[in-house]
């Protein structure tokens, strides 16, 4: 996708995905509801003919976030992050091995687990932030999936290294981007063949969505991507395609302020009694600093913490702030909190008090003060 080649990418989300600029045109793309379309005696080989199929809401958005993640191809709406997973887990072969982060987007850490449980695929779970490990993992390897950083460790791999190494034994490279977004990172840059967006996330920014993405520069990929979206029915809501792309367009005003708000909470928590570990990349002290500055371009809207006092201490904090929202998920426009390990599905090598922030684009001081005031009400230190 080159449509807009010249223009920085946070012009790119204002100005990718418009409607053809014709009189009386408009200038957003509009929502079309309808579940058929009308057929022609010869056909041209573009038909829609049926929304499962493709639908004109779609295409601006696949169209812009393709161009955002610097593909060749438009990208590929699903009704999920987790319906965009199992897409991409799909092009494991039957009897094929996938090696994933121990620590990921539960989702996706379970959908493999459950392929593997029924036989069609072998898992290796691997420390991302160790290189070493993965590369001893990749021999006789089908995919190599990564999130860098992981979910909610916050450890940063070493993404070109990975993936030069599992296309030197034949594997694929999937790199969930969905902490990151285009404008931190674009992960075909760095070789990855597939593209994961839990589009619910940041990309649409307002959590009143629930989307997933996939994007590759490869046509075979993409034909067998469109194919199993096609016939398992993991098809997006027009209108949520729809919401998706206006969230898309002040993408780059709610990192800038995600940011921004995220390094300089992690900056003050680091220095707070009542946190005893901070978990940010953006940190100088934090063990991915060094690789998040040579790859990516900022650190990312999400802090993980755990307080001193450990599982009480945590829980009390989410209890008691009152700006922060004690809800799962993350980016949206809203500061969220929560204790991980609530979550059964969470790794037990997540620390009991691990404390995930998803940081909003709140005042920053407002924010500051809510914590605060919550660290300092915690058992330890009342």
């Amino acid at each position: 996708m080159t449509q807009h080649a010249n223009l920085a990418p946070d012009t790119l989300t204002v100005a990718a995905g418009r409607p053809r600029r014709e009189h009386d045109s408009p200038v957003n793309p509009p929502i079309v509801l309808s579940s058929t379309f009308h057929e022609t005696v010869a056909p041209t080989g573009s038909d829609r003919i049926y929304a499962r199929m493709s639908n004109p809401t779609w295409d601006p958005f696949e169209e812009a976030l393709a161009e955002l993640e610097g593909a060749a191809l438009p990208a590929l709406a699903f009704a999920s992050g987790l319906g965009a997973a199992a897409a991409a887990l799909s092009l494991v072969p039957t009897g094929g091995v996938v090696v994933i982060p121990r620590h990921a987007y539960g989702g996706s850490v379970s959908l493999a687990l459950a392929e593997e449980a029924r036989g069609r695929l072998t898992v290796r779970q691997v420390d991302v932030a160790d290189t070493e490990q993965v590369l001893g993992q990749l021999e006789g390897a089908d995919m190599l999936w990564l999130e860098s950083p992981t979910n909610p460790m916050l450890e940063v791999a070493e993404t070109a290294v990975l993936a030069d190494a599992a296309h030197a034994v034949g594997a694929l490279v999937v790199v969930d981007n969905t902490f990151n977004t285009p404008l931190v990172c674009r992960p075909l840059d760095y070789g990855a063949d597939v593209v994961l967006h839990s589009v619910t996330k940041y990309l649409a920014g307002h959590s009143d969505v629930v989307l997933g993405a996939l994007v590759t520069s490869n046509p075979e990929l993409r034909d067998q991507l469109t194919s199993y979206r096609t016939l398992h029915g993991a098809i997006a809501g027009p209108f949520e395609v729809w919401l998706a792309l206006r969230g898309l367009r002040t993408l780059a005003l709610r990192m800038e302020r995600s940011q921004a708000n995220a390094m300089e909470l992690a900056r003050r928590l680091a220095g707070h009694p009542a946190v005893e570990r901070v978990r940010y990349p953006g940190l100088p002290t934090d063990p991915g600093h060094k690789r998040a500055t040579a790859q990516l371009k900022g650190y990312g809207g999400i802090i993980s913490i755990e307080p001193a006092g450990g599982r009480e201490a945590a829980d009390a904090l989410v209890e008691a702030v009152r700006l922060w929202l004690p809800a799962t998920s993350l980016g949206g426009v809203e500061s969220l909190i929560e204790r991980r390990r609530r979550q059964p599905g969470e790794p037990k090598t997540v620390p009991e008090a691990l404390v995930r922030l998803s940081v909003g684009i709140e005042n920053i001081e407002d924010l500051w003060a809510d914590l605060e005031a919550a660290l300092s009400s915690a058992p330890d230190n009342r």
